[in-house]
């Protein structure tokens, strides 16, 4: 348990240095506790990006026509699952840094498991992204989203789990990386298409038949929908259907969870090969 919560704390300040890393934003760590964003930070921009791209669109959509509810209503959700994706994804660019400067062999000849290292990373980093996403929650009452006690309740643990997934996704790719060049570019590969295919920015009711069908093959759909669902509510954000059929919120928490642990599993497989 010692040796996690070390991991665990380093994955927090090794999240904050990535975002600084990745995006250039200026995040200061307070220990174990959390990060504080400065107006630069991805959780100001995320809030910046729902008003505009919100306010910009909504008179081409139509006031009620994605999935039935106000269009900055529907975006917001989608705009905190992108922070935590983004976050979640090049948090692990850190693990890269360290294989390039040789601190990555310092961690991995100490005697300790690789699994702690792993979990402790994919813990740490993941709840900072979680917390990233969460912030968000500030311009919920500015669009007209009224949440009570119980919806924040359930929004938690799926941001959570999101983060906790991509965040595991993110490290087996970067255990695979020797250069930060490649993972940079490996992740422009991987993040706009899984983010444009989510459902973040866009209804998956009356797609083409080829685009439903990938859209139902991205990850991050299965972890975007609860969250929206919960929000806005049953009835009035739209539900992803497969074929007809109303794809339940456990289901979806079980398919995100299996990946999250598949991923880690993965992971934890790859530092073993790791020299």
């Amino acid at each position: 348990m010692e040796r996690f919560r070390e991991h665990y704390v380093r994955g927090l300040g090794m999240s904050a240095r990535n975002n600084a890393l990745a995006y250039g934003y200026s995040i200061t760590a307070t220990a174990s506790f959390g990060v504080l964003w400065r107006t630069d930070s991805p959780p100001t921009v995320g809030r910046i990006f729902s008003f505009v791209l919100g306010a910009g669109i909504k008179p081409l959509v139509g006031q009620n026509s994605a999935g039935g509810v106000d269009y900055q209503q529907f975006i917001l959700p989608g705009v905190m699952a992108m922070s935590v994706l983004f976050s979640s994804l090049f948090s692990a660019i850190s693990i890269v840094w360290d294989r390039e400067f040789g601190f990555l062999r310092e961690m991995l000849v100490a005697p300790v498991s690789r699994a702690g290292l792993v979990l402790g990373k994919a813990a740490g980093s993941g709840t900072v992204a979680a917390g990233q996403g969460l912030i968000l929650l500030i311009a919920a009452p500015i669009v007209g989203v009224h949440l009570d006690a119980l919806q924040i309740i359930e929004v938690i643990p799926l941001l959570m789990l999101l983060a906790f997934a991509l965040t595991a996704f993110g490290i087996v790719i970067a255990s695979r990386m020797q250069r930060m060049e490649s993972f940079q570019m490996v992740m422009g590969l991987v993040v706009n298409p899984m983010l444009f295919l989510s459902g973040a920015i866009f209804p998956l009711a009356g797609l083409a038949t080829w685009l439903a069908v990938v859209t139902r093959l991205n990850p991050a759909t299965y972890g975007i929908d609860p969250i929206r669902r919960v929000m806005l509510g049953e009835h009035d954000a739209a539900p992803l259907t497969i074929n007809g059929w109303v794809v339940p919120i456990w289901t979806e928490v079980l398919i995100v969870l299996t990946l999250g642990i598949a991923m880690l599993a993965l992971a934890v497989r790859s530092f073993q090969k790791t020299e």
